[in-house]
């Protein structure tokens, strides 16, 4: 059952777009501004609104790591933005001026999508913030975007009906008539699905239209076959025409609203209809799920967005914990690894994950090289982020599994040390645990309570070498 919880209603104009990242939601509108707001308690954040755009604001998008925030708008620009401090960190300015429809990050946050009126295609290089390919479709505006989970190739659509697949290197790939009133949205599920008769897994897409229709579609991406795209079926229920779709991060659900003024949420694998949702009194311009928790994003030309909760059948942060209290994560499966992901605030790599089957005994043997290589993750901080969490992982299964000396645990945390310093008291601490102690205004011995005669903490590098030792006999 969806249950409406909360309804936001501070834009004074028709709200064009809501995104989630795993903290945040962002919403814009036709009154040229962009909110964000945590998902805690919903409240605004003390920067929202960001101003900057001169005219309407038609689309904003979270990076990967939802550090930063992305916005276009019939000004001609994209505009982006840090999403710690609302600093507006560039201006991209479409070439032709023409206002900007639509904007998406790729799933390693290395390239920026912006589409515009004039059917315009820019890919934004995100470490330059400049210009690295330029294309356009033959007809129409570009209204629509989505990447694919590996981020080999997106998708756009068109007013003109078309759908039009490109690879990283903006070369147009396929180009397919999927609604003939017009193209007004396209999402792409993070969820494969799999032909067993020749062995391909494919990628599922919804596009919706001016034609009330929604439509599923399987896109095989292939070096040795190129792309195809094949028609799946049509989901019906709207009496108007649908302005958006949106799959669940598990895939196995799809929303969609519509100018009927309804929401209608679907079950992917049989088209049934879950649940109608009709508590917008205009247009149904955009909806979107959060990643990690059984929360919806509604948005209309009633000004206002509804947040729905539900039980959504898919893995959460929740339930992290007490699944790494009961299944030695070499057993995880790949919801597991999911969950995890989820939990350590880089759920935009589930699909990703997904995808390579990497259940528990693969993430442990994940590497820089099989990162790179194999799953494809060019940003450099991304893969380091990655690495660290894993890493911490094995720490925290080596803490699990067997008893550790307590001259290497810190005496404030009573966690293995990483970066052990000696304080004034002569006891040992990690470094972190220390500084904050400190910082709390804290000038007494952790240990003893006795003043400390100095805050300066040195190195203890015997004891971290001593510490390196004992790891690698236990990783043996």
């Amino acid at each position: 059952m969806a249950t409406l919880i909360h309804t936001l209603a501070d834009h004074s104009n028709d709200v064009n777009y809501c995104a989630f990242s795993s903290s945040c939601l962002a919403t814009c509108s036709l009154d040229k501004t962009i909110r964000v707001y945590s998902l805690n308690n919903f409240t605004e954040l003390p920067y929202s609104p960001l101003k900057g755009h001169t005219y309407a604001v038609h689309c904003c998008c979270f990076s990967p790591s939802g550090h930063v925030l992305a916005s276009c708008s019939t000004d001609g620009t994209t505009m982006v933005w840090d999403t710690r401090d609302g600093r507006m960190l560039a201006v991209l300015e479409q070439p032709s001026g023409s206002p900007v429809r639509v904007c998406r990050f790729s799933p390693e946050s290395t390239y920026l999508v912006s589409g515009a009126a004039d059917g315009s295609v820019v890919l934004w290089n995100m470490q330059s913030l400049k210009l690295y390919r330029l294309g356009s479709v033959k007809d129409g505006s570009l209204v629509a975007c989505a990447f694919s989970p590996n981020g080999n190739f997106f998708v756009t659509g068109s007013s003109c009906g078309d759908l039009t697949i490109w690879d990283d290197k903006m070369r147009c790939l396929y180009n397919e008539k999927a609604h003939d009133l017009g193209v007004t949205c396209c999402d792409i599920s993070s969820q494969l699905i799999s032909d067993g008769e020749h062995g391909f897994r494919y990628f599922q897409m919804a596009s919706c239209g001016q034609d009330n229709q929604i439509k599923l579609w399987l896109i095989l991406f292939a070096d040795f076959l190129g792309v195809e795209l094949k028609y799946k079926c049509t989901l019906t229920g709207h009496s108007a025409p649908v302005l958006a779709c949106a799959f669940s991060y598990d895939g196995q659900m799809l929303v969609s609203g519509s100018v009927d003024k309804c929401v209608i949420i679907y079950e992917t694998s049989t088209g049934n209809t879950l649940h109608t949702l009709s508590q917008h009194t205009r247009y149904v311009t955009t909806c979107a799920f959060a990643p990690c928790s059984p929360l919806l994003a509604t948005g209309s030309m009633d000004k206002t967005v509804n947040i729905w909760q539900f039980d959504l059948k898919q893995p959460c942060a929740g339930n992290t914990v007490e699944n790494e209290s009961k299944v030695a994560v070499e057993d995880w499966s790949e919801d597991d690894v999911s969950a995890w992901l989820c939990a350590q605030d880089l759920a935009d790599f589930v699909g990703l994950f997904k995808m390579n089957n990497i259940d528990g005994k693969e993430l442990l043997n994940l590497t820089k090289e099989s990162l790179t290589n194999e799953l494809k993750i060019e940003s450099l901080g991304l893969r380091s982020k990655v690495l660290q969490k894993i890493e911490e992982l094995r720490m925290k299964m080596i803490s699990v599994s067997v008893t550790i000396p307590d001259e290497f645990l810190c005496p404030i945390t009573r966690e293995l040390m990483k970066d052990p310093v000696i304080a004034a008291d002569g006891y040992s601490y990690e470094k972190e645990a220390m500084e904050n102690w400190i910082s709390n205004k804290r000038q007494s011995s952790p240990m003893t309570n006795l003043p400390l005669h100095s805050l300066m903490l040195t190195p203890n590098r015997t004891l971290k070498m001593a510490i390196s030792r004992w790891l690698e006999t236990q990783q043996k």
